[in-house]
């Protein structure tokens, strides 16, 4: 069975403004400092697993020269173009599609362009792991679940049966699906060991996405039904333009891994995390004596525990901040506490 991986990187980052911005969103950025953007990086990790001409990286028609430039190995065709955002089901179902009209038996490792993993060996042990199960039992659907390493409200959770927490490395079937949850909720949720983050990671065999769409997303199975013949020519797009904003507008979660009775995930511990807020850079970057992570020409005086980030090219002086974040990009200024950088999408609503 041939392997293919999906590259999900459609987004704006808006959670990351100013650094990310609909003109050139985070996944293209290297944030971290690494030498890298994410979507570089991304690629690099799943390439000891999946041949480069079975990458296929979805993503805006704005967007589709910088994927080229920044993944030179690929050709223009495995760059597939939504003509607007519908999350991540028709995404999936998209890419669905395209992969059988070239393959009619694969396995598939689908992931979002701008996660940090620092243990690369280890991550692809857990998903050759993965893809192996996957190929051996053609009904599952699979999700990589991280062990919790601390008591996190920005992520979903997966919980599985208590006997299989102690058991990790093991594929284990999974019980529930966990929405984000307050921060009381995920101390419960860490203490009692079973629950996992939900990493947003899927390995599993076209046999399988396809039966699970039908079943659970019938009518968007039938929108890019209609289309079949269509998809590996060069009427693909047309098509594409033509029927995507029929599509519902649903997550993978919601749209089937919560209904589907044939999931399954392992536990992993592979140094990820999902670098979506200036919380997580804040995290994850080096920090001066005073626990502020600055980027860029600043001075920062009598300043603990903040985030700094000031384009090249301009100079900042930041005095007398705990706690907070300032960032400037494009002309653009953000000044606000970390605490509440879960605000910044809707305030980038507002401007």
């Amino acid at each position: 069975m041939e392997r293919y991986c999906v590259i999900m990187a459609g987004g704006i980052g808006s959670r990351f403004w100013p650094l990310s911005k609909n003109n050139y969103p985070k996944q293209f950025l290297d944030v971290l400092g690494t030498g890298k953007s994410f979507i570089r990086s991304t690629f690099e990790r799943f390439l000891p697993l999946v041949p480069a001409e079975h990458f296929l990286v979805v993503t805006n028609a704005a967007y589709k020269h910088l994927v080229l430039e920044q993944l030179p190995e690929l050709k223009p065709d495995q760059v597939l173009c939504e003509p607007m955002r519908r999350n991540t089901a028709p995404c999936i179902a998209y890419a669905t599609w395209h992969i059988l009209s070239q393959c009619l038996e694969a396995s598939v490792a689908v992931t979002p362009a701008d996660h940090l993993v620092t243990n690369e060996r280890e991550f692809q042990r857990v998903v050759g792991q993965g893809l192996d199960f996957v190929e051996q039992h053609r009904e599952a659907l699979m999700t990589i679940g991280i062990r919790p390493s601390r008591p996190e409200t920005g992520y979903g959770y997966i919980e599985v049966d208590s006997a299989h927490a102690a058991t990790p490395g093991d594929i284990v079937p999974v019980a529930t699906f966990k929405e984000k949850p307050d921060l009381e909720t995920a101390k419960q949720f860490v203490a009692a060991g079973n629950y996992y983050w939900n990493s947003g990671i899927f390995l599993w065999s076209t046999d399988a996405i396809m039966a699970a769409f039908r079943q659970y997303l019938p009518d968007m199975a039938a929108l890019f039904d209609e289309g079949r013949s269509a998809f590996g020519t060069p009427d693909e797009q047309a098509f594409i333009d033509r029927q995507f904003e029929r599509c519902e507008n649903i997550s993978i979660d919601y749209g089937v891994m919560e209904r589907s009775r044939s999931r399954y995930t392992v536990a992993a511990d592979f140094g990820w995390s999902d670098i979506g807020t200036w919380g997580s850079l804040y995290t994850h970057a080096a920090h001066d004596v005073a626990d502020n992570a600055v980027g860029g020409r600043a001075v920062v005086v009598d300043t603990r525990n903040s985030v700094v980030n000031i384009e090249p090219g301009y100079e900042a002086i930041v005095q007398g901040l705990d706690h907070c974040l300032v960032a400037l990009r494009d002309h653009s200024l953000l000044v606000c506490r970390l605490d509440d950088e879960q605000q910044i999408k809707h305030w980038v609503e507002r401007l």
